[in-house]
């Protein structure tokens, strides 16, 4: 890279861009501040006449641009700025309200963005969640996500408005379910088959029934890899649907008792008079990875919030969980033994550090790993842990131990990158990771999200004259 006449090596370029990124943020905070003086330059009484949102052609739909408390700011004063600024009318009423959200509902967010402790990209996200809050969910939001704002990632952050919502907005919340249960449907776009003759499928499902189908769909993905198939998996879960619509196949693999036709030997599939696979029937069980407060399991509140791993960012609650538990197609619950993540065991493998002498991670472990970080540990990274691969921090071939204590997920982008690619990172405890780039930054990635531990360039001190 050049800058000017000379040349910078690949150590300067970071940090001019880091250096760069720093002034970038810091002139945003400043657009965010007037944005704010702005707005209270040309505040308003009357509805009509303040900047409120838009929905499809263009109808106003009265609600303003910030939530509950904060000023009403007039509409043609917010196309003004945005005007100034460059930006599309959506693009400046977003600007507008979130800085209005931020000063005068989350306080301290806004507070760490002047104070250039906080980027604001990140606050603003924060306050495009909590629009919909009433005040009291907001400032609960606000003191809560305040000291980890400048490392959480959208899942976290979802995850604290939904607990917001649900101990502060029970109605609203309700009103949440009833609308995401109307929103259900599956379609198959038969008016869309492409030139390769594939067509799109996409719906939107009950849990409970969009995990016994993802359960479907890789059973049947490993039967067919099991017969030889050398297809992607992508392909060979594409292949599974027509398979399980078809009834071909038993999926997934458990014994059951065949819906008619002769019997096969043992360990083959039924099959019907004509030759052809029959589905068995099967029995439904319930795997649900659910976090919850004392204070949920002590006074058995169905209102209150819980935190399921299975849903993916779903606002749920302890009701809602009893209710899929309760179904009567459903045939048994598992209940698998409390685990103390903190400490890299559980209480049937109680010996700390305790391993394998196999490089091959068993599943009991692979899924307490998965427990304990719940997304790949690479700085900045939110990919599922049940995505990743189950990396050695200490090599295998090194002597390091296949146990919980010495694996870590990693995607595969960047478990290569640390095979490959010259990144480091040690285990300081369970759930906790020190990361090293090939040019010496360093990051500290714990279940409170990714802290940069570089330290900030120092100006030289200028040159003293004679």
């Amino acid at each position: 890279m050049t800058s000017g006449t000379s040349i910078l090596d690949a150590a300067t370029v970071l940090t001019v861009a880091r250096q760069a990124r720093r002034e970038a943020n810091a002139a945003e905070a400043k657009v965010l501040a007037a944005a704010v003086e702005w707005a209270h330059l040309h505040v308003v009484d009357d509805l009509d006449d303040a900047a409120t949102w838009w929905v499809a052609e263009g109808r106003d739909t009265g609600i303003p641009i910030a939530g509950q408390g904060c000023p009403l700011i007039s509409e043609f004063a917010v196309g003004e700025f945005a005007t100034a600024l460059g930006l599309p009318a959506v693009a400046g009423r977003h600007l507008v309200g979130q800085a209005l959200e931020l000063a005068h509902r989350l306080p301290r967010l806004w507070a760490r963005v002047q104070a250039a402790s906080l980027a604001p990209w990140r606050a603003r996200r924060i306050a495009e969640e909590t629009l919909c809050l009433s005040p009291e969910a907001a400032a609960y939001v606000d003191a809560q996500v305040v000291r980890f704002a400048h490392k959480t990632g959208p899942a976290q952050t979802q995850r604290l408005v939904e607990t917001a919502i649900a101990t502060f907005m029970p109605d609203y919340a309700r009103e949440q379910r009833e609308r995401a249960a109307d929103q259900r449907y599956f379609t198959v776009a038969h008016d869309q088959v492409s030139f390769a003759g594939t067509s799109r499928v996409h719906g939107e499902l009950d849990l409970a029934d969009a995990l016994d189908l993802e359960d479907a769909v890789a059973a049947g993905a490993q039967q067919l890899a099991d017969l030889g198939s050398t297809e992607t998996l992508d392909h060979r879960r594409a292949a599974a649907v027509g398979i399980l619509a078809r009834g071909e196949l038993a999926l997934p693999f458990d014994t059951g008792t065949s819906t008619g036709g002769n019997a096969s030997a043992p360990g083959e599939p039924d099959r019907t008079e004509t030759g052809r696979v029959a589905r068995r029937t099967r029995r439904r069980d319930i795997v649900l990875y659910v976090h919850l407060s004392e204070d949920a399991l002590r006074t058995h509140d169905p209102n209150a919030p819980v935190e399921l791993e299975n849903a993916g960012g779903q606002l749920l609650t302890a009701g809602q969980v009893a209710e899929w538990c309760g179904r009567p197609d459903t045939d048994r619950i598992v209940v698998k033994p409390v685990r103390d993540l903190t400490t890299g065991h559980h209480p049937d493998n109680h010996r700390p550090g305790q391993g394998t002498g196999s490089y091959a991670v068993p599943d009991r472990m692979a899924e307490e790993v998965e427990l304990r970080d719940r997304t790949c540990v690479f700085p900045w990274c939110h990919r599922p842990a049940r995505c990743c691969d189950k990396d050695h921090t200490v090599p295998h071939d090194r002597g390091g131990p296949t146990c919980a204590c010495n694996l870590a997920p990693l995607c595969r982008l960047h478990h290569r990158m640390k095979t490959h690619g010259g990144w480091t990172y040690t285990i300081l405890e369970p759930g906790a990771y020190l990361w090293r780039s090939p040019h010496g930054y360093s990051w500290l990635r714990d279940q409170t999200g990714t802290t940069d531990l570089t330290p900030l360039p120092v100006d030289p001190p200028p040159r003293r004259t004679s």
